[in-house]
């Protein structure tokens, strides 16, 4: 809950309620397929991640959001029980909703992952998702080298033959994704699963930076392939030495990119 000097901070950079910093326009960047409210709490959503509203602002009410966005009170209502459920907010009556700090938010949420992917600190979002792969990708690997069904190698050496014949960067990054994807599918830990279909969003837009700025895709596929073949061949040191060098290449990519 904000306390009174972020109070005090919020109303005088504007942001305190019913003094939004927000541009009134007539209509906002909605999401194909998505509701009213969905639409407003990933535009809103978006705003608190890369730091127009930080931790500590007391958010428009609910009358000013329906004015700025033009929607319905009722909209903003589900719009903000949303973002309240990705622990971005928090609410109480008389004091309305702020912004949690960042430490409470839900980065395994798939939405909060997207919004942070395309937030202003891209450096900071890299090295988090490459810290992630650093802790799961190589063991992972090695489990699936030991424990893949023939299905699942299928998928992997599909997704791999994919990655090498993508005429374009959107085919080769979802190729890429799928193939991480069906490792840590075949790696047999059912925890894994579902962390990596939460952090697809994280993966697709690193591979879109990373294949962007790497030169070199005839490597990039050769350290691919690396782990395909370990993995096919049941070698298990093998297919986690193999992650480590694509993830060193991958180091590699974004340290060049900070020069």
């Amino acid at each position: 809950m904000p306390d009174d000097r972020s109070r005090k901070r919020a109303a005088s950079t504007g942001t305190m309620a019913g003094r939004a910093v927000t541009v009134r326009r007539p209509e906002m960047a909605w999401t194909p397929g998505s509701s009213v409210h969905a639409s407003l709490a990933s535009e809103i959503g978006l705003r608190i991640v890369r730091g127009d509203y930080p931790p500590g602002t007391i958010l428009p009410n609910e009358a000013k959001w329906s004015e700025t966005f033009n929607v319905s009170r009722s909209a903003v209502r589900e719009a903000i029980k949303m973002l309240m459920a990705k622990s971005l907010l928090a609410s109480r009556p008389k004091i309305g909703s702020w912004v949690e700090p960042k430490e409470r938010w839900n980065l395994l949420d798939r939405d909060v992952l997207a919004w942070y992917a395309t937030a202003p600190d891209r450096e900071l979002f890299l090295k988090t998702v490459q810290e992630f792969r650093h802790i799961i990708e190589p063991e992972a690997s090695a489990f699936a080298a030991m424990r893949r069904s023939e299905e699942q190698m299928a998928e992997i050496s599909q997704a791999c033959r994919e990655m090498g014949a993508a005429t374009n960067l959107q085919e080769r990054t979802r190729a890429d994704t799928r193939f991480h994807l069906a490792i840590l599918r075949a790696s047999g830990n059912e925890l894994l699963v579902p962390l990596g279909v939460l952090i697809e969003s994280a993966l697709d837009h690193l591979f879109v930076f990373v294949t962007r700025e790497h030169s070199d895709q005839r490597r990039a596929q050769s350290l691919h392939e690396a782990i395909e073949k370990s993995i096919r061949l049941k070698r298990p040191a093998a297919a986690r030495n193999a992650v480590h060098r694509l993830l060193a290449n991958t180091d590699e990519v974004i340290q060049r990119s900070r020069r």
